[in-house]
């Protein structure tokens, strides 16, 4: 077990290794295993950067994030020119359908509509985030199955175990009406993460419930 001085570390150099992120302006501190991040950055996928970077370190149960998104001083994106941008990078991504739609206020983009799919509401929220101008996405997309969830208790077990980065013998999965209830144990964040991804990719699945604890 590592000490929440040895994770501070851990998570400061993988900070440092990700290209994408600017450590210099993040700061770094962990109280058993939960670690807080604090800073300005200058965009909105800087800051999502960074919290995906402290997520995937090892030993890191959960984090809270405090960091400040300041636009550069550079002349200014109106809602207009952001929401304009968002729905043309959307029409152009062939994962997302034509029925999300994108409404901007002060920087915030909000993301609606009906999908099928996890990946296709995941997809139009990894779409906008990085566009100039963006202050904070709330991805309120919501799923719904165009299939029956029949028998996805087995499929899901079948998918966990034959994934690699999962310990399916740690995770127990439930079932009712197309929501997933997901318990149990594992190692990392990531671990999951993975997890609820693989539930998600059954089919009929509309909600995933995650309560699996993360312990080390």
């Amino acid at each position: 077990m590592k000490t929440d001085a040895q994770i501070k570390s851990d998570v400061e150099q993988e900070l440092n290794w990700d290209p994408s992120v600017h450590a210099e302006q993040i700061g770094v501190s962990v109280q058993n295993g939960v670690v807080e991040l604090d800073g300005h950055v200058g965009s909105y996928y800087d800051k999502w950067a960074a919290e995906q970077a402290a997520l995937r370190t090892a030993n890191v149960k959960s984090i809270a994030s405090e960091i400040k998104v300041d636009l550069p001083s550079m002349p200014t994106r109106t809602d207009e020119d952001i929401a304009r941008a968002a729905a043309h990078h959307l029409q152009w991504n062939l994962l997302v359908p034509d029925v999300v739609k994108v409404k901007v206020a002060d920087g915030w983009v909000t993301l609606q509509g009906m999908v099928e799919w996890q990946f296709q509401k995941d997809e139009a929220e990894r779409v906008v985030r990085p566009l100039v101008g963006v202050k904070g996405v709330s991805n309120a997309i919501q799923l719904k199955p165009k299939v029956s969830a029949t028998g996805v208790k087995t499929k899901i077990e079948d998918a966990l175990k034959r994934d690699a980065q999962i310990d399916a013998n740690s995770i127990t999965v439930e079932t009712s009406d197309g929501t997933v209830t997901l318990r149990g144990r594992v190692r990392s964040w990531s671990e999951r993460e993975e997890a609820e991804d693989t539930a998600f990719s059954a089919p009929g699945v509309a909600k995933v419930n995650n309560l699996i604890e993360i312990s080390y």
